[in-house]
């Protein structure tokens, strides 16, 4: 597939893609590892003593050449000296490799600081980087991206007239997001298609949904996880209380799609479904630091017996958040996993102060699964793959969700 779309992709003017680690973040959005705040950078002498031990004689050189020589080659406007100093951390952070940490300069942490705040103008899809292409991680329900037929997994070849080669995600969205109501037009490059897809999406006021759930007349429960948002434990207290009345002990959770949220939403829903005290996921912070082991400790621990069926059904668009709980309930034998291996977004971002008006999303830690599998490293594989084929998905066919009513009955 890769081999393919690198062919498909130089057809269309791409040059030559390198490697990158997995990155994502929402067109208008991004989710955090938990809900607590940071502290800011301060100008005491921790900081200026860590200095110490590089050698900065070449950057302050080079710092005075420019001063002492350079003209602009045109009439555009003069570079501040502040230009230069972000120009700068920019270039530090990009030696580091990770996608995940990035420098937000004025314009860019004001449009960060807005999306997090819950409702954006935009498409309403993930977006990341993915073996060096920048690819939708999933469009969220009931949005512009979707109803436009944009699908996980669609990689993004052009936003506009412009070429993504070696475009990072940020400056992606700032092309993808704007006013309600304006159009952007997205060349996609789709696994199965031997020809790239142009679809123009008209941007609109995205309210990141969370939930829906029913019993069906034959008496599986179904509940639909579409986002782990900071309300979303109160939405699944409802579910599950609906669940519970019900008087079914089938359940299917439905994960697809689902780009993430807060650690501490996914650790709440999958306390609910493991005995007090096991293992949902643990934070690895590198060598030579302790891990942090997240468990089953809330007041819902321990709910269901063994008398639950459950099914969790994932796809390439599940990540993160939901990453964690499909892998703590396979792990612990409490649920089957159905549909494909999911995107792989296992690591922690935390948002720190710079200045007044700029921060730095900097990666703290990667997630591990109860038995230490880095999420990372190829995302989870499911206990039963099952694949909707293009046939399938024009006929309305959802052979996964099919699978997971199977495997509940056959119980």
């Amino acid at each position: 597939m890769l081999k393919k779309l690198v062919i498909i992709i130089k057809g269309i003017g791409f040059a030559s893609l390198s490697l990158a680690l997995v990155i994502g973040i929402f067109v208008g959005g991004f989710f955090f590892g938990s809900k607590s705040t940071t502290t800011p950078f301060s100008n005491g002498s921790a900081e200026v003593s860590a200095l110490t031990a590089a050698d900065l004689k070449p950057f302050w050189k080079t710092w005075s050449i420019i001063d002492e020589k350079f003209v602009a080659a045109t009439s555009s406007e003069p570079t501040t000296d502040t230009d230069r100093v972000y120009g700068a951390i920019e270039g530090m952070v990009n030696a580091l490799n990770d996608p995940y940490t990035v420098f937000l300069p004025p314009q860019d942490n004001e449009s960060f600081s807005e999306t997090i705040r819950g409702n954006f103008q935009g498409v309403g899809m993930e977006v990341g980087k993915k073996n060096g292409f920048l690819v939708v991680i999933a469009p969220l329900k009931d949005t512009p991206a979707e109803a436009a037929g944009i699908k996980p997994g669609d990689v993004i070849a052009r936003i506009e007239d412009k070429s993504t080669v070696d475009m990072s995600v940020d400056e992606a969205i700032d092309l993808i997001r704007g006013e309600k109501g304006t159009s952007v037009n997205l060349t996609l490059v789709r696994e199965g298609e031997d020809t790239p897809i142009t679809v123009s999406v008209v941007r609109d006021t995205i309210a990141i949904p969370t939930i829906d759930y029913e019993e069906r007349s034959d008496g599986i429960f179904i509940i639909s996880l579409y986002s782990f948002t900071s309300n979303v434990e109160v939405e699944f207290r409802k579910a599950i209380r609906a669940f519970i009345a019900s008087d079914s002990n089938q359940l299917v959770l439905d994960l697809r799609g689902n780009p993430g949220g807060y650690l501490d939403a996914a650790v709440d829903i999958a306390s609910w479904f493991l005995p007090k005290n096991k293992v949902i996921v643990r934070e690895d912070f590198g060598s030579n630091k302790e891990e942090k082991v997240f468990t089953a400790n809330s007041a819902n621990a321990g709910m269901f017996n063994e008398n639950l069926k459950m099914v969790v059904l994932v796809d390439e668009g599940s990540a993160s958040a939901s990453e964690i709980v499909a892998g703590a309930l396979q792990e612990h034998g409490v649920a089957t996993v159905v549909g494909r291996t999911t995107y792989g977004k296992g690591s922690v971002q935390e948002l720190i102060k710079i200045t007044n008006d700029t921060s730095l999303k900097v990666t703290i830690a990667r997630w591990l699964t109860p038995n230490g599998v880095s999420i990372s490293d190829g995302g989870l594989t499911p206990d039963v793959d099952v694949l909707i084929t293009k046939d399938d998905a024009e006929a309305g066919i959802d052979t996964q969700f099919n699978k997971a009513i199977e495997i509940l009955k056959r119980n």
